[in-house]
């Protein structure tokens, strides 16, 4: 089932508020509701603040891709001189907002009222709504991500469901008066749309499972191939080419871990110097989701074979192609048998998008980087936000866990992967 921008209609919803320092955007989307021993779809959605000083563009009411296009013909702002802004949302804490000053925005622009409950993020202040028809998720993003990352996101999600209709990712909604963000005072403030279904992390594991994830990150970074934006190249430490400037966090390795992961991490962080990146500076490069991981994918749990859901474009940036699928691959990896669901994923992927022989090479270095990657970061988040440490470490016992299983992975073995057959 896709998600289909007619549907919010019935809700009153749509258009666009600005007033003066923020923006607001509206994505509609579907979420899992459990009732007894049965499951139903409801309705619901994402508002998220995020700072902006830009002009609101002019845009159009969103009902169909046509429309997406004429927003994304609007004016785009400028990408910021500041020093790795992306950088700043890892070192600073969840932002915060008086909830009445929330209702009151959400019921004024979207007429929308109900109940409130504060949900869980590693870097923004999200709370769901629970009307008399239908759920919502208010999104409040970190005040430190600049105003071009905002824009960033929002045009991708537009080009997307033109590039690719039937993919499921969150179509973009605007205010009544046409506009896809609401500018307030406290800064830009988002409506995300949810996809039905339930997180791929809380579904059993299968070949099937792994295929329809590859075939999806495919089929987005096809779509995404044809996107630009002069926010593309800011920095984020999630990117895997980006490995070696965690080097002065490596003493942040979460010690209940395992206390021999740092002199490995700084042996390898060595390698990827001199090896990995100057092989990977020659490969291709695009925008790309950069964190294909199974708590942002939805799947339906009665058809496991088909993501129903691709959510959080809050880590996009230009990267490698390589670096994107290593990402998605990272959480694949079974330690008691590495290729069962790599190898699905792979072939899925090479059948929409060939790999090419230098890929493939460094794809067992690339993915380990990743691994550590999410163990480093994770465990410095943590110790600086111990009452959000459970949410943000949810990642490292997997990764923990898959180092030694990467390390064993061979180009020959990925290779032959990604010429296998559809998985039975």
């Amino acid at each position: 089932m896709r998600c289909g921008l007619e549907k919010i209609q019935k809700f009153g919803t749509g258009g666009r508020l600005g007033s003066g320092h923020g923006e607001l955007h509206l994505f509609e989307g579907h979420r899992a509701r459990s009732c007894g021993n049965r499951n139903w779809l409801g309705y619901f959605f994402i508002l998220s603040i995020s700072l902006i000083f830009v002009k609101p563009p002019d845009a159009h009411i969103l009902l169909a891709p046509a429309a997406a296009t004429a927003i994304l013909a609007a004016e785009t702002p400028l990408m910021t001189t500041d020093p790795d802004p992306a950088g700043q949302l890892l070192s600073l804490p969840p932002p915060r907002m008086n909830a009445g000053r929330l209702a009151r925005l959400v019921e004024d622009h979207w007429g929308l009222t109900g109940s409130y409950t504060q949900l869980t993020s590693e870097r923004d202040l999200n709370h769901r709504l629970d009307t008399a028809t239908a759920s919502f998720t208010v999104k409040l993003s970190n005040p430190a991500e600049p105003s071009e990352l905002t824009d960033f996101q929002t045009r991708a999600l537009l080009h997307a469901a033109v590039a690719d209709p039937d993919l499921p990712t969150p179509r973009v909604i605007p205010t009544r008066d046409g506009h896809p963000i609401l500018r307030c005072d406290e800064g830009a403030l988002r409506l995300l749309g949810w996809c039905p279904g339930t997180p791929v992390a809380h579904l059993p594991r299968t070949p099937a499972l792994a295929w329809a994830t590859g075939a999806a990150l495919a089929r987005l970074t096809a779509a995404l191939a044809s996107f630009d934006h002069r926010a593309a190249d800011h920095v984020l430490f999630w990117d895997i080419r980006q490995f070696p400037r965690l080097a002065p966090l490596l003493n942040a390795l979460p010690a209940d871990l395992g206390h021999d992961l740092q002199p490995g991490a700084a042996a390898f962080l060595d390698q990827f110097k001199a090896e990995v990146a100057p092989a990977l500076a020659r490969l291709p490069k695009q925008v790309v989701h950069a964190d294909f991981n199974p708590h942002n994918l939805l799947a339906d749990p009665t058809r496991p074979d088909t993501l129903t859901g691709i959510l959080d474009f809050g880590d996009m940036v230009r990267s490698h192609k390589i670096c994107d699928l290593a990402t998605a691959c990272s959480y694949q990896i079974d330690p008691a048998d590495p290729l069962h669901l790599l190898a699905p994923l792979l072939s899925a992927y090479h059948a929409h998008l060939p790999l090419t022989e230098a890929e493939i090479r460094l794809l067992p270095s690339l993915i380990t980087a990743r691994m550590f990657t999410t163990l480093i970061i994770s465990g410095w988040r943590a110790a600086r936000y111990p009452q959000n440490a459970a949410y943000i470490l949810r990642n490292a016992p997997s990764a923990r866990a898959g180092l030694a299983a990467a390390a064993s992975l061979t180009p020959r073995q990925l290779n032959a992967a990604c010429e296998g057959a559809y998985p039975s």
